[in-house]
């Protein structure tokens, strides 16, 4: 019997406040924070929450973005229906990270995606692909084309990403995934 046999099949929801604050974390030293595939907006919502972040999420539908564009603590935050293969709201390098959160599997370019993630990102900044792998528990409940975590960790590369190191976490039913923008050239 597989380990995802073994487990109730609300452990994706079961999960979802603990893998957020895992994810704020790691990305609290970041300012600027931008996430794609941002589905309602509730990863955006904790953290611009939690730690004051600036967060803009990005989907490709808007059909569940927040009404409100403020925290309780009165931080904005925004939801933007685009297509994430053109960011043209993002300067160059006008971003301290970039996370996208159980949505590597459904973008149809991921790399031009992930390149264009590139673009916005500062020096030395950092993406985290948090996504469902292949033979996992999602495969059994949603049978969608989920992706082994070599492939992950390929993609981040081929993208451009630096330093990318991809793990499966949560009983082996979640991929972490972190790389890194190319530190600014020093003079």
């Amino acid at each position: 019997m597989r380990q995802s046999e073994k487990l109730p099949d609300n452990f994706y929801n079961q999960i979802k406040l603990r893998l957020h604050k895992r994810i704020g974390r790691e990305l609290r030293l970041a300012r600027r924070v931008l996430d794609l595939g941002c589905g309602s907006c509730d990863l955006v919502t904790y953290l611009a929450s939690a730690y004051c972040q600036e967060v803009t999420g990005v989907d490709i539908s808007a059909g569940s973005f927040p009404a409100k564009k403020r925290t309780p603590q009165r931080v904005r935050f925004r939801c933007l229906q685009r297509d994430a293969t053109r960011l043209d709201f993002a300067a160059d390098q006008s971003v301290d990270a970039v996370v996208t959160v159980w949505a590597l599997h459904e973008m149809a370019k991921p790399r031009a995606i992930l390149e264009e993630a590139r673009r916005v990102l500062r020096p030395g900044g950092e993406i985290l692909v948090v996504d469902f792998p292949r033979d996992s528990l999602a495969q059994r409940l949603w049978n969608e084309d989920y992706r082994q975590p070599d492939e992950v960790k390929r993609l981040l590369q081929d993208a451009g990403f630096e330093d990318v190191r991809v793990r499966l976490i949560e009983h082996g039913q979640v991929i972490w995934a972190r790389g890194y923008q190319s530190p600014a050239p020093t003079v």
